[in-house]
């Protein structure tokens, strides 16, 4: 097991950066890619009684201006599930942050949570998609079994699932980190979202994982 802070990775001849925040920039696109931020959950929660810290909107804002100010990219491509649910009080924070960066082209592929009227993103000039393709890799939300993969028209960047790997410790300790998961024809993203769980998927042979661990992305040789 081999980690850094981020680690470049050659993928059909396109240089991506995979990156602890649990997002991918890609260099030759200048874009900043992310799926499930989930936001709007908080304060979806919270509307229902439950009592969950407001500020995990606000954290989760402040990475991708970080990333923003960091890599500067031309383009930011959501994989899907942005907001949680119907408008709450966390879009209004929303709208003051878009405010901040008003040149930033913002991509947004619909997720199964993303039931807001697209008039609310046309406001903010963001782009909505079912699907989006910017060869070599076509943009889902929800993960291609493999019959449908072998007719994509690309390489397939999703969400969805939120994965994790599952580690053993030498003490029989078991913990499930989120991370990145690289098929012969599908990568399935991190959830970036601070407030959202994850699942442990399986992986084959042929896999590539990244977990992701104290602020380092680590290669699961």
């Amino acid at each position: 097991m081999t980690g850094s802070a981020a680690v470049h990775f050659k993928l059909l001849s396109q240089d991506i950066l995979l990156l602890p925040q649990k997002a991918i920039y890609w260099q030759q696109e200048k874009a900043l890619i992310a799926a499930d931020v989930h936001m709007g959950k908080v304060g979806h929660f919270r509307k229902a009684g439950i009592a969950v810290p407001r500020d995990l909107e606000q954290d989760n804002l402040g990475v991708l201006s970080d990333l923003i100010y960091e890599y500067r990219p031309k383009k930011l491509i959501l994989l899907g599930d942005f907001f949680h649910s119907d408008i709450n009080a966390d879009w209004d924070w929303f709208v003051l942050w878009r405010s901040q960066f008003p040149r930033l082209e913002i991509v947004l592929v619909k997720g199964n949570h993303d039931i807001i009227d697209e008039d609310h993103y046309s406001r903010l000039n963001i782009l909505i998609y079912n699907e989006l393709l910017i060869a070599p890799f076509l943009m889902l939300h929800h993960p291609l079994i493999s019959d449908c993969l072998q007719s994509a028209a690309g390489y397939v960047f999703c969400g969805h699932i939120h994965p994790g790997i599952s580690l053993a410790g030498r003490a029989r300790q078991h913990i499930t980190l989120p991370c990145f998961a690289f098929g012969e024809r599908q990568a399935i993203l991190p959830s970036f979202g601070k407030f959202t769980g994850r699942v442990a998927i399986r992986n084959v042979k042929t896999d590539r994982i990244f977990a992701i661990a104290n602020d380092k992305v680590l290669a699961i040789e």
